[in-house]
């Protein structure tokens, strides 16, 4: 039996999975969070085999929520299931340590193969996510992860006192990240940086 946390903000999302899920045999949802940080609590207090878990959430959320469960329980399998394209976050989510990658969109028997190749030890991501991964992603493949979250909500709209506020950072760190994104990604401007977003479908769903 396959011990799952499943981890999204919206009930009706839950509601669906843990019905989806109900009707598998090998199945159960021992427990659900509807935040980042009652995710982590819940993974500190039980014992999960896979956590399912949605990339945008309140509070903890994304890689540094991946990065963080896996501190706490490191032979805990992690499944991202999110709205975001996989070419663009697959491989962080990856590199952070979860072991699959799903889309929102996907079929239900996807998902259900997903968890218990997970569970069972191996890694699942589309054969689409897995060729962009080969060649490198795009030029944003090069940026660390808080430099990736920097360019995403500059595109966003967010301002360098705003972006500090909620990466708990200084308003000069977050001009050094802008630098280096500028930098690494050959742009000039920040309009060209929301440009680059844009056609590289990276701005926050």
């Amino acid at each position: 039996m396959i011990r799952l946390l499943l981890a999204d903000d919206h009930q009706l999302v839950r509601e669906g999975l843990k019905q989806l899920l109900g009707a598998a045999a090998d199945v159960q949802v021992a427990g659900e969070a509807a935040s980042g940080d009652e995710a982590l609590a819940l993974v500190k207090a039980n014992d999960y085999d896979l956590a399912l878990l949605d990339m945008s959430m309140p509070g903890l959320a994304g890689i540094d929520l991946i990065k963080r469960l896996k501190l706490e329980k490191p032979a805990l399998r992690l499944l991202v299931l999110s709205m975001h394209g996989e070419q663009q976050y697959a491989a962080r989510a990856l590199k952070a340590g979860a072991s699959g990658y799903l889309t929102k969109d996907s079929a239900a028997e996807l998902l259900l193969h997903a968890i218990r190749k997970v569970a069972a030890g191996g890694v699942h991501i589309s054969e689409a996510a897995a060729a962009s991964l080969v060649e490198g992603g795009g030029a944003h493949a090069a940026l660390s992860n808080r430099e990736f979250e920097v360019l995403r909500m500059l595109a966003g709209g967010h301002g360098p006192t705003e972006i500090a506020d909620l990466l708990n950072i200084s308003v000069k760190t977050v001009s050094t990240h802008k630098a280096r994104v500028l930098e690494k990604l050959g742009l000039g401007s920040t309009a060209e940086l929301v440009r680059y977003a844009i056609e590289n479908g990276l701005l926050e769903g």
